[in-house]
């Protein structure tokens, strides 16, 4: 792999942060239930967490010499809140692989800095797996 291609991954991963931003926006707007309640007030957060991810991915890509996406993908529509939080754990856990395969090609391209920036993206998509795991009783 060579930094363009690499650059375009980024890109990629940019584009599902922007995509999580705005289906964790849609879900804590219309996820309704007391069942539900603590978990959408952990979804804002992540929602916040997730805003970070994409500033600096957005800075990463442009410390490479790439100009950041803007294109956000299309987000599938939901019946219900357990169907919402399933989608957003879908989604945290391919944002867990892809950072975790990011992490070791920006070593293996020797770019540790560009590692230790992803490192907390890395740790804080774990976090996100697990609080959704533990909303859908798995």
């Amino acid at each position: 792999m060579d930094q363009h291609s690499f650059i375009a991954l980024l890109n990629e991963d940019l584009e599902s942060e922007y995509r999580s931003i705005v289906q964790y926006a849609q879900h804590t707007a219309t996820i309704k239930g007391a069942e539900y309640q603590s978990i959408i007030e952990e979804l804002k957060v992540h929602l916040h967490q997730e805003l970070d991810h994409a500033t600096t991915l957005a800075g990463q890509i442009a410390f490479l010499g790439g100009i950041p996406s803007v294109s956000v993908p299309e987000i599938p529509s939901v019946p219900d809140g357990a169907a919402a939080l399933r989608l957003d754990l879908d989604l945290e856990e391919a944002q867990l692989q892809r950072y975790r395969d990011r992490v070791q090609q920006a070593m293996e391209l020797g770019l540790p800095d560009v590692a230790e920036a992803l490192r907390p993206l890395l740790q804080q998509t774990q976090d996100h797996v697990m609080d959704l795991q533990g909303a859908l009783g798995e």
